[in-house]
């Protein structure tokens, strides 16, 4: 195998395959990355038996080949390459990388040890990368991080004729957002539960593309999810087993709505915050147009705000976890949101307040997406 590239062509590529390798891998092998070279392309690839990362780039081939190296190893030594082409050679049983005067040489891994990669399916669909992205993010922020209960570590994506429906939870909040996609091919008539650190990764990573494309699984490659977009792919292993059964948890009523600038909102909580106990509640009283925030510690601590609100319905005295509550005003994307409560026991309904109310038809596209947050009893 030998070819030659632009040095930042080949540090992006390989950091980007790098960048999900597992760092205590149970298999050796998997710590490596994969170079393959055919036709004049370079690619790039990395698998854990979970999740695969492949990213295509030209180059210019001078003998095409397949090798097995130290994936870390290999990003580190890109990265610190000076400005010039690179070229990549192999000898023997080592890979030669030589950019201007630098020279290294990388031991080569056992290929035939590599684990067997699964295909990418055939397209399913396609969605805008900016709207993917922003929802990703809405979503992910109420998965679980707890790994003993795999299945609220996922979000559960649900394919309809002309929109996908994601929702994640860890019992203590509840995120839910629709996109507009577009259909291409087969699809899952059954929701699919897809890794949510996978799935933020990917949005990370693909986001910034024009459209994204996603590849549901056949027969032959069920359990698996794929993406891809500007030469990347990932796909991922999806969970098994029935999300949790959440609708049900959307209240019906409102006795109070509350509308709030999130910038405000946010600073706000934030420096209240400082002088709550862990695991404490900040307290939050709705009245006569304003909301008073307020925590305290053991130690006699205590911190107070108010800020002026527009408020519907009756006077409400409310404790919540202050990162949780953060988190689902930090997901929404528009200036205004609304809070709707139903009682101070019983969860409270983060949705922004999208162009229609707020006067800004780019803030429409937001106006699918509801967090759901659960009380905390206050003290006294």
């Amino acid at each position: 195998m030998e070819f030659e590239l632009e040095r930042d062509s080949f540090a992006e590529a390989i950091a980007w395959t790098a960048r999900g390798l597992p760092t205590r891998p149970v298999v050796p092998v998997t710590a490596g990355v994969v170079l393959e070279v055919v036709d004049g392309l370079l690619n790039v690839s990395g698998f854990d038996f979970e999740v695969l990362n492949r990213i295509e780039v030209p180059v210019t081939e001078k003998a095409a080949g397949r090798v097995l190296v130290s994936g870390r190893l290999l990003a580190e030594i890109a990265r610190a390459l000076p400005p010039k082409d690179v070229r990549v050679t192999v000898e023997a049983n080592r890979l030669a990388v030589r950019c201007g005067s630098a020279r290294f040489n990388l031991p080569l891994l056992h290929i035939e040890d590599y684990p067997a990669v699964p295909e990418l399916p055939a397209t399913s669909g396609k969605v805008r990368g900016d709207v993917f992205a922003t929802a990703i993010g809405q979503v992910t922020v109420a998965a679980s991080r707890d790994e003993t209960l795999p299945m609220l570590t996922g979000v559960r994506m649900e394919v309809g004729p002309d929109g996908l429906s994601l929702a994640a939870t860890d019992r203590y909040r509840l995120a839910e957002r629709q996109i507009p996609w577009t259909p291409t091919g087969t699809v899952p008539s059954a929701p699919l539960i897809v890794p949510a650190k996978t799935l933020a990764d990917v949005a990370k990573s693909l986001g910034s593309a024009s459209e994204v494309l996603l590849s549901m699984g056949t027969a032959d490659n069920e359990g698996f999810l794929g993406f891809s977009a500007n030469g990347r792919q990932t796909l991922t292993r999806l969970l098994d087993g029935e999300f949790v059964k959440f609708a049900s948890l959307w209240p019906t009523e409102v006795t109070t709505a509350v509308e709030v600038d999130v910038a405000e909102l946010i600073s706000a909580l934030k420096r209240v915050s400082l002088v709550a106990q862990r695991f404490a509640p900040v307290r939050l009283v709705f009245a006569d147009g304003v909301v008073q925030l307020s925590a305290e510690a053991d130690d006699e601590s205590s911190a107070e705000e108010e800020l002026e609100v527009g408020l519907t319905g009756e006077p409400l005295t409310i404790g919540f976890n202050a990162g949780y509550l953060l988190d689902g005003l930090s997901a929404v994307t528009t200036p205004r949101a609304r809070l709707s409560f139903t009682e101070s026991s019983k969860p409270t309904v983060i949705t922004p307040v999208t162009g229609l109310d707020a006067g800004s038809p780019d803030d429409a596209r937001d106006g699918s997406y509801r967090y759901l947050v659960m009380s905390m009893r206050l003290r006294g």
